[in-house]
């Protein structure tokens, strides 16, 4: 906050000077930055109540000590019933209107005096975080069947660890438990729970075999002051936030706490979450043996199916079956028929081929010579067609139907040999 300088002629002195504005709003800014004004709850008596047309409540709350300024604004004012006269606990934060100057609490939440702060603040962040979808029923993760190992967030003392390791056994004990230990009341315990839902996260995020694949957040019962931790609006977010599936188990059965509504399945006791989320083993033994007996009748009665279709089918192929008889005989007779065609062919084959040697022996030189012919070759074994080619003295031979003769020309006579 700059201030303004004041001088004056032959004066030393400057005295720092400030605009309305600037302690106004320095005034505002130390009011919101204060721990305890920026988050509290305030009782007292409702005065001067009015409400504008816009739907915003404005009052002062007073009590013989004192009184402070409030204003509700129409966005979280819907559904409260407040009048004159009422005592109340209400819930704000404390600011300067710096265009007026007043101090005035800034309200989000109003209850009945009589309820208590614990009652009213659970209201109020059962409000609000409802508000903002952090119960709704569509976001709710659907829980595994048969699950393999669940983390429990809870403290190793006491008996809700012991209890449900008990019904865990009794019921499925495929089921591994692993326990994440947490503070589950007092100072600080609120963190512990958060820290341990998400290192139960990471380890589900690095996979492998000690991977969780579900949660518990269990506590036994206790008063309001006890469970508190699970009311917290740290808790509430983890568990929004968690990959794995939560169900919270926190006190008895009529206990209802914050992380109640944000889990994806309440439990009345941290012994109900194991019976809710385990299966049975005996039911599972007697539904595996349903199971295999209904498989082995829809087997037989696949089979008694197929054993009548192979029979249909066998029938209408025994009656699309060819006669064999029948067609042995058709074969025997084209057999038959074949061979007499064969035979005529060889027979008029036969008898073209003894024709066709008929004219080939009659052409056959040496049926010439059976018929007391010879044929005349000179030295050369040339045949002497003409008697002109030959000269006295030439040795010449004779070829017989059988044998050869050498003869040697006495005579020549060229002339054509007469007709006879």
């Amino acid at each position: 906050m700059a201030p303004s300088q004041s001088d004056s002629a032959g004066d030393a002195l400057t005295i720092a000077t400030y605009g309305v504005g600037q302690i106004a709003g320095y005034l505002r800014e130390l009011v919101e930055t204060d721990q305890l004004l920026r988050d509290l709850w305030v009782s007292g008596e409702v005065r001067n109540f009015s409400r504008s047309q816009a739907g915003h409540i404005y009052f002062t709350l007073a009590d013989d000590d004192g009184a402070l300024r409030c204003v509700f604004f129409r966005r979280e004012n819907l559904g409260v019933e407040v009048a004159q006269g009422d005592q109340v606990l209400v819930h704000g934060r404390v600011s300067l209107y710096v265009d007026r100057g007043d101090l005035q609490l800034y309200v989000d939440a109003l209850q009945p005096e009589g309820v208590g702060v614990l009652h009213a603040e659970f209201e109020r962040l059962v409000a609000r975080l409802d508000a903002e979808g952090l119960f709704a029923a569509g976001r709710k993760r659907a829980l595994p069947v048969y699950p393999r190992r669940i983390g429990v967030v809870t403290s190793p003392a006491g008996a809700v660890w012991h209890d449900i390791q008990s019904v865990a056994m009794r019921r499925w004990p495929l089921t591994e438990l692993v326990l994440v230990p947490c503070r589950v009341q007092g100072d600080g315990a609120a963190e512990t729970i958060v820290a341990a839902i998400e290192a139960l996260n990471a380890m589900a995020d690095r996979g492998g075999d000690a991977a969780p694949d579900l949660i518990f957040v269990a506590r036994g019962g206790g008063s309001i002051e006890d469970l508190w931790a699970f009311n917290d609006e740290g808790v509430a977010r983890a568990i929004f936030a968690s990959t794995l599936p939560v169900v919270s188990a926190v006190g008895h059965e009529t206990d209802y706490t914050i992380a109640d509504y944000v889990a994806d399945l309440r439990a009345p006791t941290p012994s109900a979450a194991a019976e809710l989320t385990l299966p049975n083993q005996d039911d599972a033994r007697t539904s595996l043996r349903e199971r295999v007996a209904e498989l082995g009748r829809a087997l037989e009665r696949v089979a008694d199916t197929a054993a009548l279709q192979l029979s249909a089918l066998g029938e209408r192929a025994e009656a699309r079956r060819p006669d064999v008889e029948a067609e042995r005989v058709r074969l025997d007779d084209l057999t038959k028929q074949a061979g007499s065609s064969v035979m005529m062919r060889i027979s008029a084959q036969r008898a073209v081929l003894a024709e066709h040697q008929g004219r080939l022996s009659a052409l056959n030189p040496r049926a010439t010579l059976a018929r007391g012919y010879a044929i005349v070759q000179d030295a050369q074994g040339r045949i002497l067609r003409r008697a002109s080619t030959a000269r006295r003295d030439d040795a010449l031979q004779l070829l017989l139907e059988h044998g050869t003769v050498g003869v040697t020309v006495a005579a020549v006579d060229g002339k054509p040999a007469r007709k006879r």
